[in-house]
């Protein structure tokens, strides 16, 4: 018997929408990951890309719980002495909604090239519009809630 092993010719990728309307940026953040990952696939091969297209929209919709709209920080440093630049969730939520979720995303995919490309085909959308219309991305409801 052989090992299966994915390859780019053998994976069919498909296109999901998620409404992150009301959702809780961890939990949505934790299976969009895995859907982009390919995790969900019976096919899953880690060290290849099998994962499929994810279209979020709402995102500005997007909740977390306790303090953490005031308490949770954003960081980024301009690289120049006392260049370090401070935002909390209120103020990110308002000014990069899409930057949240693609953050969170971000820190729970493989930090390297392969995970680069993973978040490549992430999509997110602050409104309920959408581009990818011609994708026919399906509806998924990640979490049951």
């Amino acid at each position: 018997m052989k090992t299966y092993f994915a390859s780019n010719e053998t994976i069919e990728r498909k296109w999901h929408l998620v409404d992150a309307q009301g959702k809780i940026l961890g939990r949505l953040a934790s299976q969009i990951a895995m859907c982009l990952r390919g995790k969900l696939k019976p096919e899953f091969t880690p060290h290849a890309d099998t994962g499929d297209y994810v279209v979020v929209i709402n995102a500005k919709d997007i909740k977390v719980t306790g303090a953490k709209s005031a308490n949770k920080k954003y960081y980024r440093h301009s690289m120049y002495p006392g260049g370090i630049k401070e935002m909390s969730f209120d103020q990110m939520i308002e000014k990069k909604p899409e930057d949240v979720l693609k953050i969170a995303v971000k820190g729970m995919l493989p930090k390297n090239a392969l995970g680069r490309v993973m978040l490549s085909k992430l999509k997110i959308y602050p409104g309920n519009e959408h581009p990818h219309t011609a994708q026919q991305p399906t509806e998924i409801n990640l979490l049951k809630e």
